[in-house]
């Protein structure tokens, strides 16, 4: 993953100006997906072999696979040289930067509708610092593997399936613009999707899930749901890897993540073990990013996930998540220790009584997340607690997904999100919320 980029305030004067009636709730309702056939369990041990090819090469290469070194290269041979032997029509796309040769490696499997193109991919290069075998030989090896798992199934799905491993992204995604750039737009049109993995095999993991495309984010979620894990909305990365060309060219994007050198709060140690106050990869970047900076557990269940959505979304029409959905995309500004603020949403059209497991999704935008105390309100005033104030918890932004037990409220009527700051110097908003019945 390419570094962080110096962040900015949120814009809470714009928030000031936030409408101050609720926006007209937007409601959809689809049928279910269609059934297909099962993934593969993607075998860990073959994951795991890659990398240790990729360390290898980094080893034989001044310790990197960095852009125009002569490890990046070799990395980009190796890949090559499997896909190719599975059957892939494979292309080198050659483009240059900092004034060295990058390539794109291409690889496309036969079959498929050639104008409805799911495409999956990762970035192949390291820093100079040192191997880059979680960042990014684990979203590298896992795209491998599931792509010679669909040679082995000899898998033919309706639409045209595409993978990608890209050249200096951490010089500023610069290989995967590239590819973008110089499509054309006829071409840009034909892609149903892009899935990006980077950095899935973090030594202190999460479970990040892009929030973009709702087809793809549900995918995901329902592979990790059925393996009981719960999963959050990634932030840390966005806009930071190689998926962020293709959603500017306005193509539906999603992907996973584990985490980098944000810190793992106590309630996400609580979730999936590990150690809270600890980066999630402290060897980010590093030269310490070997063969020993994986997790297995969380490369192995991520790698069966690149499994699950290529399947899934490879396979005809896959239609939006089920349910019906209220929300309200009105800004409202967070009081700095202050009052309480709400953003209202009318449910109409049901009948009797909310779900059990009511879906609350909120987007607030703050600088200093512990802050906050949120509450869902029915419309008879009952609270639900949706999120505590606490004082080590420092990042920002509250995005998240709560599942509340509303059976016992009438579904029809005004719901609230209200949301009280209560500690000084730090300010935000609410940007939107929904409902999800």
């Amino acid at each position: 993953m390419r570094p962080h980029r110096l962040r900015s305030l949120p814009a809470v004067a714009l928030a000031a100006t936030a409408l101050l009636a609720a926006a007209a709730p937007a409601v959809h309702a689809e049928p279910a997906a269609p059934a297909v056939a099962a993934a593969p369990d993607i075998p860990l041990a073959n994951v795991k072999a890659h990398l240790t090819q990729l360390q290898s090469i980094a080893t034989a290469n001044g310790g990197n696979r960095a852009h125009g070194r002569t490890g990046y290269k070799a990395s980009v041979d190796y890949v090559k040289a499997k896909l190719d032997a599975a059957g892939y029509t494979t292309a080198l796309q050659q483009f240059t930067s900092g004034g060295a040769t990058g390539y794109n490696l291409i690889a496309d499997w036969p079959g498929g509708d050639p104008d409805n193109i799911l495409m999956a991919g990762s970035h192949l290069d390291s820093v100079t610092s040192g191997a880059g075998i979680n960042d990014n030989g684990s979203g590298s090896a896992a795209v491998l593997e599931t792509a010679l798992a669909v040679s082995r199934a000899q898998l033919a799905p309706d639409k045209h399936l595409r993978f990608a491993w890209w050249g200096a992204e951490e010089l500023g995604l610069v290989g995967s613009k590239y590819y973008v750039n110089n499509l054309a737009s006829t071409e840009r049109s034909k892609l149903a999707g892009y899935l990006n993995f980077d950095m899935i095999g973090s030594p202190n993991p999460g479970y990040f899930v892009y929030d973009d495309d709702p087809v793809i984010e549900q995918t995901f979620k329902d592979y990790y749901a059925g393996l009981s894990i719960p999963t959050e909305i990634e932030t840390e990365g966005d806009g930071r890897s190689d998926h962020a060309p293709f959603k500017s060219a306005g193509v539906p994007v999603g992907g996973l993540f584990s985490g980098a050198d944000y810190t793992k709060t106590s309630s996400q140690a609580q979730k999936w073990g590990g150690t809270a106050g600890q980066a999630f990869d402290r060897c980010y970047h590093s030269s310490c990013d070997t063969t020993a900076n994986i997790n297995d557990t969380a490369l192995d269940r991520n790698s069966d996930a690149v499994a699950h959505a290529i399947w899934t979304l490879s396979a005809g029409t896959v239609t939006p998540p089920t349910g019906t959905v209220f929300s309200n995309a009105a800004n409202y500004n967070v009081p700095d220790n202050g009052a309480a603020v709400s953003s209202p949403v009318a449910v109409t059209g049901r009948t009797g009584n909310a779900p059990s497991a009511l879906k609350v999704g909120v987007d607030i935008k703050h600088t200093y997340r512990g802050d906050l105390v949120v509450d869902l309100l029915a419309p008879d005033g009952t609270a639900y607690r949706l999120k505590n104030s606490s004082s080590s918890d420092s990042a920002d932004n509250v995005i998240a997904t709560y599942t509340v037990n509303a059976s016992s409220e009438v579904a029809n009527g005004t719901w609230k999100l209200q949301v009280r700051d209560v500690a000084a110097q730090d300010t935000g908003y609410i940007d939107s919320w929904q409902l999800t019945f």
